[in-house]
């Protein structure tokens, strides 16, 4: 079924946007087990996926057309990969995070680990910074890792005492974030990683964090299904999208912030204008999603999930929506 439409077509709301209709998803057949992570490359050219199974690969996705040629397999982790991201000044570039407390940085073109270093815990979280000469990674023990990328070495460490569930800089790379278990988000300067703001976000968890590419807004996901939108310049809540039933675990805006995609346990993903509040779209999904993201250049969403096949195995899929029905 890879490159297919599978039986996921799009399932429309009451005020859907003609941006999305006629559009479908393809599922990529990439993992012998659970999607963790899925993230673009700074071009739109090029998808990574991360997995339990221990790999990451890189496709070459076509905006209007199937992948192009086989995926790249990139292996030597020993645990899950948790969370990939790329260079945002290098298409080719892409760093992985691994429970094997190791942080690799991987050619894109050849398959092969460029550098690597080892932390001090199991890696769940890991974002470059803007201009690409950082990047951050959080570990399960709630401890901050700034690497260096030019020498690829830690630069600054922090642990805090309380439960730091991920981790952003803004588009300036002035402003550090991290959402917190008790409902607030932390503001950090950067690089000093002095405290600059606590907002009060949630009335429970704050799990995920999205930053508008504009610059305008940033997004955070909670344990209490909402999703709130946050004005940059003002720190201050502007609206909150309230479609999810279930505890928001990955949020993203597209590439003009005008819309923003967030899913959960339930099963549809929500896409929502980010001006009005209203949903324009829900993709049908079946299982819970691990990660969304659109793409850099073009209205194509991919996502994963903890999708299982008939024998209840991991399917080790993943899934772009937004190409033209054929």
């Amino acid at each position: 079924m890879a490159g297919g439409t599978g039986d996921l077509q799009m399932q429309s709301v009451s005020e859907s946007s003609p941006i999305f209709k006629n559009l479908h998803t393809r599922e990529y057949i990439s993992h012998k087990k659970k999607v963790h992570s899925v993230a673009w490359n700074c071009t739109g050219t090029k998808l990574a996926s991360g997995s339990v199974d221990q790999t990451a690969r890189v496709w070459h996705i076509e905006p209007h057309g199937h992948s192009k040629g086989k995926d790249l397999e990139l292996k030597g982790h020993a645990d899950s990969v948790d969370q990939l991201c790329w260079d945002p000044k290098h298409s080719e570039l892409v760093a992985t995070a691994s429970g094997d407390k190791t942080v690799r940085l991987w050619d894109a073109r050849s398959g092969k680990c460029s550098q690597q270093v080892e932390l001090s815990g199991e890696n769940i979280n890991i974002t470059f910074k803007p201009d690409g000469t950082h990047i951050a990674v959080g570990n399960r023990d709630d401890e901050l890792t700034i690497i260096d990328v030019r020498k690829f070495k830690s630069i600054h460490k922090r642990k805090f005492n309380y439960e730091v569930n991920e981790i952003a800089w803004d588009t300036t790379g002035e402003l550090f974030f991290l959402t917190i278990g008790n409902g607030t988000v932390e503001v950090l300067a950067y690089p000093s990683l002095q405290q600059f703001h606590t907002l009060v976000a949630h009335t429970a968890g704050c799990y995920c964090i999205a930053i508008d590419p504009t610059g305008r807004y940033f997004a955070v996901g909670s344990a209490d299904a909402l999703v709130s939108l946050w004005d940059l310049s003002e720190m201050l809540c502007v609206r909150t999208f309230t479609k999810l039933e279930w505890p928001v675990r990955t949020i993203s805006f597209n590439h003009d912030g005008q819309y923003i995609a967030s899913a959960s346990e339930d099963l549809f993903i929500d896409i929502a204008d980010v001006q009005t509040g209203r949903t324009v779209h829900q993709i049908p999904c079946r299982a819970a999603m691990n990660s969304v993201e659109w793409n850099p250049k073009y209205n194509l969403l991919a996502f994963a999930g903890d999708d299982k096949n008939k024998y209840q195995a991991d399917e080790g899929v993943f899934r772009v929506f937004g190409f033209e029905s054929p």
